[in-house]
């Protein structure tokens, strides 16, 4: 019978009835003291399970900075709309009493008033938007340009 040619061969083949080794049994290589197993069988999944666990954790990572800044997004714009809404009342230009126009401002942005002051025609607010784990705290000030308050 011929030899394969070692071209052909698949690695660690043995050939068949007086292979490349002599076997008669013929397939591949045993591993370590004849168990019949190579020895780094199962390396290729403690790898992807270690792969995967880090991508996991990558994951986890950047969906919790990503909350963190929409809640902080958030309450930015609450605080915006919450500080212009109380500046336009006191200024004539929108009816009602300035800082509840800002906490209604605030709760319509999903945020909650935490403190309102009225400095002159000048108002300053301070929101907080609570979600999930994170809390946004955000302050904001509005009123006609070139306003000093000192």
């Amino acid at each position: 019978m011929r030899r394969a040619a070692a071209c052909c061969a698949p690695r660690g083949w043995r050939g068949g009835r007086g292979g490349l080794r002599g076997d008669v049994r013929g397939g591949y290589r045993d591993g370590p003291r004849g168990t019949g197993r190579s020895g780094e069988r199962g390396a290729a999944t403690v790898m992807a399970v270690a792969i995967v666990g880090a991508v996991v954790a990558l994951a986890v990572g950047v969906v919790a900075v990503l909350a963190a800044s929409v809640a902080s997004q958030l309450a930015a714009n609450a605080a915006d709309a919450s500080a212009l809404a109380a500046a336009d009342a006191v200024s004539g230009a929108a009816a009602g009493e300035p800082c509840a126009l800002a906490s209604e401002l605030a709760a319509r942005n999903g945020a909650t008033l935490v403190s309102c002051a009225i400095d002159g025609p000048a108002a300053s607010v301070t929101v907080a938007v609570g979600r999930g784990a994170f809390d946004a705290v955000a302050t904001a000030r509005a009123g006609p340009p070139g306003w000093d308050d000192g």
